[in-house]
Formats: structure tokens, C-alpha cells, sequence
């Protein structure tokens, strides 16, 4: 089914209104999540409405939670999330650190104890629009993991996000921003709601053999999903678990750490003011020059044309803007539940779903 964006964040905000949080923080959630749909990232939208709901239900999700700065040493902060909406906490935190960055050039801030952060490249792109450089080094902890070392077939880590950006001055930041696995937890659950198979590659079963069954995920015995890229991507996961687990967050996907049904974000932040360097001019000059060359590139065959990191999330927003928003018959079913958890009614949720 399709869905137009205004018509579900409308939803999306009725939703969190009822469970508790208030109109104005479940209004960010909301563009948040249906952003991240706009922009092709379904494991990362609407789709976690069941999982928020249910953490809400059981106290692990903080609708009242504000970002606060618990250590202050200049271009070095920490900030604790305490467990509320990571899309609030997170957004709140990246002010914090970009405001830092005006008055010191550098920041790192380390932001833990997050609920769920969503796509971090909305964070990116909140350093990039204010014309900073950000680097998000993210780990995934509060339920057993799912990610299996290079050469290993047990689950050590989860999907560890990776993000990098890059400012443009008339242009949309360049976005770099993936999971270090070979796709996305949430892409495999979206795969097994469609009844789909995944990418080749990105799964392995129970017998470290190679799989393309969504199901291995969430079914015994169950599989594990892989690192992109083999030893490389593993590589980045190990560094996104120790950066942003063991130092911002403290806590890590080793077994002494609590493994329930949370989903808690911590992420090392870095956030750099280019006019520190000093010819911000030359800077984007070059950004520029690099960009068109890559551009004109002779596409491969079988592909239309070279793409810049971040581009495909600009098509899929412009696409999905003007036809809607799919979202999977098995997907929607999960919502339309969440939404009577919370206590919507069911005429209120069937004047929304209609």
C-alpha cells in the first residue's frame, strides 16, 4: 500500500500523543521516522512504531527524556540521552555539540544511554546544513546481537552505523551513512514482513552457511547477518562498538551487559568547523571539482549514471513525496496494533488508516 507522508505523520503523532509523550515531541519522532521513509530507509521508519510503543509500555522508553550535558571539558563533552526518544535526545545533543564547535572549532561528544537514534544521517545532515564536517561512530546494545565477526558464524555485535558528511554551500551535504553490516537489521526485518528474500551475502544460517531466508533472524536456530565489505566492514563494526560503545556509552555487546528487548544507542561524535583550516573557499572549491568528476564518470553497464554518497536518499525523496509512501500489508498490520496498545480507538485509528 502507499501512503501520503502528511496522512501518516498525522498518524505517527496520534500514535505517540497517546502513549504519553507530548504533541511537540511526538510530532519530532514523527518527521523523523517518516523521513526516514521518504528517503528509502524503511528498516528505519514507521516500522519501529511497534518496538517504540512496546518499550514505552514497559518503561525502557522515556517520552519525557531531554538530552543533558553530564561532563563539560570544552571540546570534549558527554551527554547522557537517559533513555528517551533518540530522535529528540539526538537531535538535542548535535545543537549542543555544533554550538560548541562555533566557539572551539572541534567538539567530540560523546551521547549515550539513547533510545533508538533512527537513521543517523539525519544528525549528519543537521551538521552539514549548519555547514560542519561530523563523523558518528554508533553501536546497537539492549538485546542480544545480531552481526557475526568476519570468519565467524555466532552474533557478537549489531549493525553499528557508520556516518560521515560533508558540507556543500549551495548544494545538499555530501552523506555517508550505513550500517556495518552487510544490510541493515531493519532491512531484513522489512524483507521477512514482505516475505522477500535478502541481498546474497548479507546472511548466514545456523550452520554458518550462506543465506538469502529472512527468516534465520528471527526463527531457531537462528543465523547471523555478516559485516559488508568481509574483513573491512567487520573492521569499522569493532571500531564503532569500541568508540562509540566502550568509550561514549560504556556498554558494549559482551555478555556481562544487560541483553533484553531495548534498543539503546550510544555514539562518538565528532563535529568540525571547516573555517578553522582557515580558506573555507578553497575548501568547497574542491568539494565541488571532485564531485563533478566524479559525476562524469562513464556509468558501468546495467547502471544509469554515478552517484554520490547521499544521492539515492534524494531520489527516493523525491519520488516517494509525490507518489507515497510504501509500506507492506504485514509492516502496516504491526502499526495498526501498536496504535490500539496505545490506546487509540478504534474509530480514531480506522479514521487514519481508512
Amino acid at each position: 500500500m502507499l501512503v501520503e507522508q502528511e496522512k501518516l505523520i498525522e498518524f505517527v503523532i496520534a500514535i505517540f500523543t497517546s502513549a504519553g509523550s507530548s504533541a511537540d515531541v511526538a510530532a519530532e519522532v514523527a518527521n523523523h521516522l517518516v523521513s526516514a521513509n521518504l528517503r528509502g530507509h524503511d528498516s528505519h521508519g514507521v516500522g519501529m512504531i511497534p518496538a517504540y510503543v512496546g518499550n514505552i509500555g514497559n518503561g525502557q522508553l522515556n517520552v519525557t527524556a531531554q538530552a543533558e550535558v553530564v561532563r563539560d571539558n570544552g571540546a570534549v563533552l558527554m551527554i547522557d540521552g537517559n533513555a528517551g526518544f533518540g530522535q529528540v535526545v539526538g537531535r538535542q545533543a548535535t545543537d549542543i555539540a555544533i554550538a560548541r564547535a562555533r566557539e572551539t572549532g572541534i567538539v567530540c561528544a560523546g551521547i549515550r544511554n539513547c533510545h533508538h537514534l533512527g537513521r543517523i544521517g539525519s544528525y549528519g545532515e543537521q551538521c552539514g546544513n549548519a555547514g560542519f564536517v561530523s563523523i558518528h561512530f554508533v553501536n546497537v546494545v539492549g538485546h542480544p546481537p545480531q552481526v557475526s565477526p568476519f570468519g565467524g558464524r555466532d552474533r557478537r555485535m549489531s549493525t553499528n552505523p557508520f556516518c560521515c558528511v560533508v558540507p556543500r554551500p549551495n548544494a545538499p551535504p555530501i552523506v555517508l551513512d550505513m550500517a556495518t553490516s552487510a544490510v541493515a537489521q531493519g532491512k531484513v526485518r522489512v524483507a521477512y514482513m514482505k516475505g522477500v528474500p535478502v541481498p546474497e551475502g548479507a546472511l548466514v544460517d545456523s550452520e554458518g552457511s550462506p543465506t538469502t531466508d529472512p527468516g534465520v533472524m528471527f526463527n531457531e536456530p537462528y543465523g547471523a547477518l555478516g559485516p559488508f565489505g568481509k574483513h573491512k566492514g567487520y573492521g569499522l563494526a569493532v571500531m564503532c562498538e569500541l568508540l562509540g560503545g566502550a568509550l561514549a556509552g560504556e556498554w558494549t555487546a559482551q555478555p556481562e551487559n544487560p541483553q533484553g528487548n531495548n534498543i539503546i544507542n550510544n555514539m562518538l561524535l565528532f563535529v568540525l568547523d571547516p573555517t578553522a583550516f582557515g580558506d573555507t573557499a578553497t575548501f568547497h572549491s574542491e568539494v565541488e571539482a571532485m564531485t563533478r568528476y566524479l559525476h562524469t564518470t562513464s556509468p558501468a553497464k546495467g547502471v544509469d549514471k554515478v552517484r554520490i554518497p547521499g544521492e539515492p536518499e534524494l531520489e527516493s525523496l523525491a519520488e516517494r513525496s509525490v507518489q507515497g509512501i510504501p509500506i507492506d500489508d504485514n509492516s502496516w498490520a504491526g502499526i495498526l496494533r501498536a496504535a490500539a496498545s496505545a490506546g487509540l480507538t478504534e474509530e480514531a485509528i480506522a479514521g487514519y488508516a481508512g
